[in-house]
């Protein structure tokens, strides 16, 4: 790949520095894909192709058919005339359109339910009285006290 990218380099008529500046990496990045210390990275494969946008990529990166792409590069509105003629963009699954106007909303799948309305009453129960205390001690023995009415 890294013949491939010095192909593209003399095609620009550019030196190492120029093209690492065009495609937006640093000169010893290039560097070391040009040595073989790294191979280029997928991020460095398409900036090349954003900065060259006539090269045929399978030819960037594999070796394949020739260099400069047949299809013209398509930017701003003419991405949106050939996205009418292209059939993966026309064919789209029928689940797209279910929030059209055109179609009619779906009832719901579930029943909603009903409302209950509980009531809670409040009792007043009289306040308890001490009927008995009861003191242990430790020898085991023990005392009840009980009040007087």
């Amino acid at each position: 790949m890294k013949d491939r990218i010095q192909q593209i380099m003399q095609k620009e008529g550019l030196t190492n520095a120029e093209f690492a500046e065009k495609i937006g990496v640093s000169t010893s990045s290039l560097s070391h894909i040009f040595s073989g210390r790294n191979n280029p990275s997928l991020d460095v494969v398409m900036r090349i192709h954003k900065a060259c946008p006539y090269v045929n990529l399978d030819w960037l990166l594999y070796g394949e058919g020739q260099m400069e792409s047949r299809k013209q590069a398509v930017t701003g509105i003419d991405q949106f005339s050939q996205a009418a003629e292209n059939r993966e963009f026309t064919d789209r699954p029928s689940g797209d359109n279910d929030f059209r106007k055109e179609n009619p909303p779906q009832p719901p799948f579930y029943m909603p339910k009903e409302t209950v309305r509980e009531e809670i009453k409040y009792i007043e129960k009289p306040h308890p009285k001490i009927t008995e205390i009861r003191i242990f001690f430790d020898n085991g023995t023990y005392e009840t006290f009980k009040p007087e009415k």
